[in-house]
C-alpha cells in the first residue's frame, strides 16, 4: 500500500475531497482531506468517514493514519489566518 493508493481510496469513498496522502514507509500515513461530507459532524465522526473508505486495510496495510479533516469553510479560513 503506498500513498497515492491510500489517497485513491479516500477520494473514491468521499466524492469531492481534495485528499493529501504522505507515508516514509507505506504503513505509516498522514492524510489532509478538505471535504463537503465533513460539515455538521464531530471530530470522531469524520474520523470514521475515512476509515470507512479504507476497510479491511486499517490495522492491516495500514498501520497508522494520522488524519487533518476540514470543510472547505475550514480549510479556507486557516489559509486566510
Amino acid at each position: 500500500m503506498n500513498a497515492h493508493s491510500v489517497q485513491q481510496l479516500i477520494e473514491a469513498g468521499l466524492p469531492g475531497a481534495r485528499v493529501h496522502v504522505q507515508s516514509d514507509d507505506n504503513t505509516h500515513f498522514a492524510a489532509v482531506i478538505v471535504a463537503p461530507q465533513f460539515a455538521g459532524k464531530r471530530m470522531i465522526q469524520r474520523h470514521q468517514l475515512v476509515y470507512g473508505t479504507l476497510g479491511l486495510l486499517m490495522g492491516r496495510e495500514i498501520h497508522a493514519l494520522s488524519i487533518e479533516a476540514k470543510t472547505p469553510d475550514e480549510w479556507q479560513a486557516t489559509q486566510e489566518a
